[in-house]
């Protein structure tokens, strides 16, 4: 499984991701919510490098002209309700994908920080021998997106598997590792070392879907 991390390598996402973590920039929803844009449109391009492609005949008002096109059909698949802006940045790139879209939430017990994450709802197309992107801005421990990888395979079998996220703990990318499928690409803004008592990314950002959203009840 190849892991790569934008963080080791300085670019418009390290920018990016500045203002996502930042106390005195973040609260601004409008730009917390565009900066989650931008960065899965830096990724959605980077995954474009690793499609096929096939040519294409068209005719410009000159002539005839051979194009490079994707071959591939992508799904991009999103885990509610942070996932909705990151997931906007790879629609504006790959804006002939298909589209699905899972529940996916913590249901806490009574007493204590303990939680079993639960499936709520699914929309997807079949994804037989498709690209099948899934984003999450927060890969805290994983089975948030192990659950929805599991509900999108009753739609088929995909041909290849992405993986992005913007902030990953080294112990929810452990856990992808031992839990998809070994030609599984993980896209990653940054991996952070911990992950504390109520399951969040330590340093983080905080909530993601409350930044962008405003606060739940």
């Amino acid at each position: 499984m190849e892991i790569i991390n934008f963080a080791e390598h300085d670019s418009l996402i390290s920018r990016y991701m500045l203002e996502l973590r930042s106390i005195d920039i973040q609260h601004d929803p409008l730009r917390f919510r565009t900066n989650l844009e931008r960065i899965g449109e830096i990724m959605a391009y980077e995954i474009s490098k690793r499609l096929d492609y096939k040519n294409e005949d068209i005719t410009t008002p000159l002539g005839p002209c051979t194009c490079r096109t994707i071959a591939d059909k992508i799904v991009l698949a999103t885990i509610l309700r942070a996932g909705l802006p990151f997931h906007q940045g790879f629609l504006n790139y790959f804006d002939h994908a298909e589209n699905a879209f899972v529940s996916a939430y913590r249901k806490y017990k009574e007493k204590g920080d303990s939680f079993d994450v639960l499936i709520e709802y699914m929309a997807s197309p079949r994804l037989e021998d498709k690209v099948l992107v899934i984003v999450d801005p927060m890969l805290a421990t994983g089975s948030s997106m192990e659950l929805a990888y599991r509900a999108l395979l009753t739609k088929g079998i995909p041909s290849k598997i992405h993986v992005a996220s913007v902030i990953a703990s080294r112990q929810s990318i452990e856990y992808v590792k031992s839990t998809f499928p070994e030609g599984t690409t993980v896209w990653v803004g940054a991996i952070d070392d911990e992950v504390n008592s109520h399951s969040y990314i330590v340093p983080g950002l905080g909530d993601a879907g409350d930044l962008a959203y405003g606060e739940k009840d």
